[in-house]
């Protein structure tokens, strides 16, 4: 590296510099310089930002660090292009980081001027330029910002409207559930009235009890049936109470064959009110009901239970997936993340989708922002669903990708066009309908899996065959 003054005629040479006045030459070679380089890397991505370098000849190569690679984004031996502190004019109010890494692959010579000295040139000579370039600087990021918490705000309000509705369903099952509940223990009070009144006698309202244990026992553990298969087995079970005089059989048969009870199951009941296998039919009658009144609140029991964990676990899910409760950065199972952005997506997902799960369960947990990864996963679901047009496989996979994991979303939709796929990324480029998107869905996910998670995430399209995939290191900061 040799470092020798420069001169104003060459600096005019130069397309940056063109323009300038002799005076304005003669300054820029008083605060500068020039530097002879070597093959090499002149600076790295996300170090301070100290010098502005413009090339007189030579040949760089400026890099992004995408994961654990440095992708290429520019390679030109153009005179005048520059690099470096171009942002000193805007001062301490962003960060001055270099934001690519600036390679020399061939012996090259640069124009170089320090950051402070750059800013204040710029300030002297160009102030209104200089506060349109402000201007257009946060103007820009704060657009930035406001849609992107608006693009947040649209997504809690379809994740909000799909949580209430799951919400609902169990907590309305379980209202329906308990005045069902209601109404059969008074049934059951009923029957306990009688039974206090004598019409039962001690051996016989012993029996009654286990009869009444062996039916909830039964309850619990009752197969699945089909429609066809239940039918079948309400007829059996209608015919056989018919056929031993309980009024109203029709109506306690589904009850009965919903817990498993069948008429061999019913004979054990007549054998063991009466050996002799002629039981009192008023007796019988009364042991019947009360049974069905068992059996009854045990299934309503089960259904409270079942939607009140439902409802726990919708609510469990909301937390997981806010992580409000959460530190902003810690090691997770990234499968945890998926299942509760699918949970809270399930009204949007809806019923026309099937989702495949195929999760490489031995993969180790992964050091990440859980709230903001989150919502990568809403974005690409959500645009796989919309894709879809409510009829399709939703596939979720995650797999071992070298020292990263990876995660892909996949839908059956019709593809991305090849001409648009290198935009997707793009801020504010959306191919959904006016007002039906703000284009930053995939944009900030970009940023938080490439930016803030030093990951990488990739689209892979073919008809029918679409697959966003996202790649996180699993070591801090993609070490």
């Amino acid at each position: 590296m040799t470092v020798t003054p420069c001169a104003a005629d060459e600096l005019r040479t130069l397309f940056l510099f063109e323009h300038l006045t002799a005076d304005q030459l003669d300054r820029l070679c008083r605060e500068g310089y020039v530097e002879s380089v070597e093959p090499g890397v002149l600076y790295r991505e996300g170090e301070p930002a100290t010098c502005f370098y413009v090339l007189i000849e030579g040949e760089v190569v400026l890099s992004r660090r995408v994961g654990n690679e440095d992708v290429e984004t520019t390679r030109t031996s153009q005179p005048g292009v520059y690099a470096g502190a171009w942002q000193a004019y805007l001062g301490d109010r962003v960060p001055q980081l270099y934001i690519g890494t600036l390679t020399v692959t061939v012996p090259s010579r640069f124009y170089v001027l320090a950051a402070t000295g750059l800013g204040a040139i710029m300030r002297e000579w160009f102030p209104m330029a200089v506060h349109m370039l402000e201007g257009l600087f946060f103007g820009f990021h704060n657009t930035q910002v406001a849609i992107g918490q608006r693009e947040r705000l649209l997504a809690l309000g379809t994740l909000s409207a799909g949580l209430t509705h799951e919400l609902n369903n169990p907590a309305a099952a379980a209202v329906r559930a308990t005045a069902s509940l209601r109404e059969r223990v008074a049934g059951m009070r009923h029957k306990l009235e009688k039974i206090a009144g004598g019409r039962y006698d001690r051996a016989t309202l012993e029996t009654l009890i286990k009869l009444q244990e062996a039916a909830a026992e039964q309850a619990a553990k009752a197969p699945a049936l089909s429609p066809m298969e239940a039918s079948d087995r309400e007829d059996a079970v209608g015919d056989w109470l018919d056929e031993h005089g309980i009024a109203g059989g029709w109506d306690l048969a589904p009850t009965f064959v919903a817990a498993g009870i069948d008429p061999d199951w019913l004979d054990r009941v007549i054998a063991v009110l009466d050996a002799s296998g002629e039981p009192d039919p008023t007796i019988l009658d009364g042991a019947i009901r009360w049974l069905n009144y068992t059996v009854e609140t045990e299934q309503l029991m089960s259904e409270i239970e079942d939607s009140t964990t439902r409802v726990s676990s919708l609510v469990d899910a909301a937390k997981q997936y806010s992580q409000l409760d959460r530190a902003p950065n810690r090691v997770v199972d990234i499968h945890d993340l998926l299942e509760s952005t699918l949970t809270m997506l399930t009204h949007k997902i809806g019923d026309g989708i099937r989702v495949v799960r195929d999760y490489d369960r031995s993969l180790p947990p992964v050091p990440v922002y859980a709230a903001e990864l989150n919502q990568v996963w809403t974005n690409l679901i959500d645009n796989a669903v919309d894709a879809m047009e409510g009829r399709g496989t939703l596939t979720v996979r995650t797999a071992a990708d070298g020292n990263r994991v990876l995660v892909e979303i996949g839908d059956s939709g019709p593809g991305i066009p090849a001409e648009i796929r290198g935009r997707i990324f793009d801020p504010f480029y959306t191919t959904k309908p006016f007002g039906q998107g703000t284009g930053l869905g995939l944009d900030i996910s970009w940023r938080i899996v490439v930016n803030r998670h030093h990951g990488d995430i990739r689209v892979e399209s073919a008809p029918g065959d679409t697959r966003f995939q996202v790649l996180l290191p699993l070591a801090p900061g993609g070490e």
